[in-house]
């Protein structure tokens, strides 16, 4: 079956992209959790939805258009919660709730419910092409190595950032680069996964980690191995089944983030 599966383009192009947006999303979702931050992948998805309907009624590539525009709301999202009256959660559902609705009234006037846009709304195996697996492997390369570099500054952010500004890290800029590295994790994501289930790869891997593990290094090498193996399973059931890829990886990690919450349990009682 595994030689089959390989043997078809379009699924180990979906698999070398997945892999890297699985787990650019797995680290970067452990401090989104941990600071109450986690529906911002929702938010830009949706904005990412908007941007991808502008895109494709004015005949222009969906993520080059895609990517500055998801990159402009994570810094308005942010700069809404921390300048502002509306916080957090209401920010963001203001930002999301606008750009989808941006969005269908473009689809509506424009194409109409087609294809396409059925496939960037709920994702599909078959949406990658080559020049989309180069520049997602690209961005998430970039992502990886921002991530790597930057480890020490954002696990002081995100576990005290009144300390870590005491000590003279600017966590405004560092809260900046978590919330640009995850607008691009969504944008090169949203093809394969779809806008409504993108921010499941953020949130469903920490949040299984943090079932069974409590360091923050424990929670992130758990939460990347966790994201990947569910994105590998997930594309075999949907190979076999001839289900939609984006739901099987979800529902893989929901029954895995079942398995680690019941495992836990037991942990905590040993």
């Amino acid at each position: 079956m595994l030689s089959e599966l390989l043997s078809y383009p379009f699924i180990v192009r979906a698999l070398v992209v997945g892999t890297l947006v699985a787990l650019c999303a797995a680290l970067l979702g452990v401090s989104l959790v941990l600071k109450r931050y986690s529906m911002i992948g929702d938010g830009l998805s949706h904005v990412g939805f908007g941007a991808l309907a502008i895109a494709l009624a004015l005949n222009l590539t969906p993520l080059e258009v895609s990517l500055p525009v998801v990159a402009l709301a994570a810094f308005l999202l942010l700069r809404l919660s921390e300048r502002s009256l509306i916080r957090g959660d209401a920010a963001i559902a203001l930002v999301s709730s606008s750009a989808i609705a941006i969005g269908v009234i473009v689809v509506s006037l424009s194409t109409g419910m087609n294809v396409d846009v059925y496939n960037y709304m709920f994702g599909s195996i078959l949406a990658m092409s080559e020049s989309d697996v180069v520049l997602s492997a690209a961005v998430s390369a970039v992502v990886l190595a921002l991530y790597v570099l930057f480890y020490n500054r954002i696990f002081a952010v995100t576990f005290d950032e009144g300390f870590a500004r005491a000590t003279g890290t600017n966590a405004g800029a560092y809260n900046m680069l978590i919330a640009l590295l995850t607008a691009l994790v969504i944008v090169v994501g949203m093809r394969m996964m779809g806008a409504m289930l993108i921010s499941s790869l953020i949130i469903f891997p920490a949040l299984t980690a943090m079932r069974v593990f409590k360091s923050f290094r424990g929670v992130v090498v758990c939460a990347a191995i966790v994201s990947v193996l569910c994105f590998i399973i997930g594309i075999i059931i949907s190979f076999v089944w001839a289900a939609p890829v984006g739901a099987c990886i979800v529902v893989t990690n929901l029954a895995v983030f079942c398995v680690f919450a019941l495992l836990g349990r037991f942990v905590r009682r040993a």
